[in-house]
Parts: structure tokens; sequence; C-alpha cells
């Protein structure tokens, strides 16, 4: 039986103990090994996100699926193919229809068996479950930086980082042009005239020089 391994690593998972690349590599061939597979090939996606397929390495184990190039896919764990339910089924559904097992090594999870399709459900939606509420709490803790006036990741045009390396304070020169930028729109002026009007005046922009998007993003975050 021809299988394929497909490993991927985002870039906050790099230094996680298990996690790697070649640690998922080891456990794959192992796998087949002990269970009389064939690997053909190992696919990777290195450092990316599984919020999503848009990535080249499972796009690319979808196309040998599609063409029944293989008879199994094996992976480390069920969440390296994707942290989503519905892209994580949408891709069951697929391996399903080509008649291609599916194997996680960590989850013992094999589609051949009714109890191994039945466990896949479940996981999907903890993997989700699990990202859904890491999202909600860096979100909560960037909520709470702001309400303390504290810095929360770049730092906005109009501010200055305060000594403590933390708390926010205006900066003057920065915010004049703010208004000047505010009280332009509301006259009617488009951002390309604001941009020439803050050039000749002398306003410093975050680049090089003032472009439209720029502008836009200073009166999105001044509203």
């Amino acid at each position: 039986m021809r299988a394929i391994g497909y490993t991927r690593v985002s870039t906050d998972e790099q230094a996680r103990e298990g996690i790697s690349l070649d640690n998922q590599k080891a456990k794959i061939t192992a796998y087949c090994e002990l269970n009389d597979l064939d690997l053909v090939e190992i696919i990777e996606d290195a450092g990316k996100s599984g919020k999503d397929l848009n990535r080249e390495g499972i796009q690319s184990l979808l196309g040998k699926v599609k063409a029944r190039q293989i008879d199994a896919v094996v992976v480390y764990k069920l969440d390296r193919l994707s942290r989503r339910v519905k892209d994580t089924l949408t891709l069951m559904d697929l391996i399903e229809k080509k008649s291609v097992a599916f194997h996680s090594i960590t989850e013992r999870i094999d589609t051949k068996s009714a109890m191994g399709k039945f466990f896949l459900n479940i996981m999907a939606s903890m993997n989700q479950w699990e990202r859904d509420t890491i999202s909600e709490r860096t979100h909560d803790a960037l909520q709470h930086k702001i309400d303390k006036g504290e810095r929360a990741g770049q730092i906005p045009y109009g501010w200055t980082l305060g000594e403590d390396g933390k708390t926010l304070l205006q900066n003057q020169t920065e915010q004049e042009a703010i208004r000047l930028i505010k009280d332009l729109k509301g006259k009617g002026y488009t951002l390309r005239s604001i941009c020439e009007k803050l050039t000749r005046e002398g306003h410093k922009a975050t680049g090089k020089s003032w472009h439209p998007q720029t502008v836009s993003n200073i009166l999105k975050k001044a509203a």
C-alpha cells in the first residue's frame, strides 16, 4: 500500500518538543515500517499555520489524493492537517471518496474502521476549540493592555513609547498631523490630495513618503 506522509509546523511551534518537522518525519517513517506501508514521500509545510488550506504542501497532497496516486495518508497528529473542523472534514470527505486510508499516529486514528471515523470527528472539533480558545485569550490580553494605555503590538502613528517600555504617550507633532488629516477628510479632500498637503507642510510619514493607504489606516484608528 503506497503511503504519503504529511508534516506541518508553524513558526511559534518550531521549538515545541515533539512537534518539529524532523520529529514528525521520524514518527511517520517508523509507523509506516511497523504497519507495512510503502512510504513513497513525505510532504511538508514549514512555518505554515493550520488556520486554512492555503498551503503549498497540503495542496500538493490533495492533488495526489484526487489523482488516486496513493493508497494512504499518514500524519503525526490530526491538527497537522488543519485546526478548523470544516477544513479537516472536507479533507476527510475527499480522502474517503477516493478510497484512501487515513492514519493519525498520535490519536491512533485509522479511518478503515467505524470507530476511527467517529473519533476523527471528535478530535477535529477539539482542535478547533483549542484554536478558538487561544485566539480569545490573545484578544482579551491585548484589549486589557490597550485599556491600560499600554503598547499592544506596533506603536501606532501619533504615539510614542514611554520610558517604562509599556505606556503609550502622545506624540504632539504626529497628533497635529492626525488632526490635519481628519480636518482635510472632513472637507472632502481625497486621500491622495491629503498626502500632498501633508508633504507640503513638512509632516513626516511613517515610511519614506505619504501614501493613501497610510492615511486611510490612520483615519480608521483615529475614528
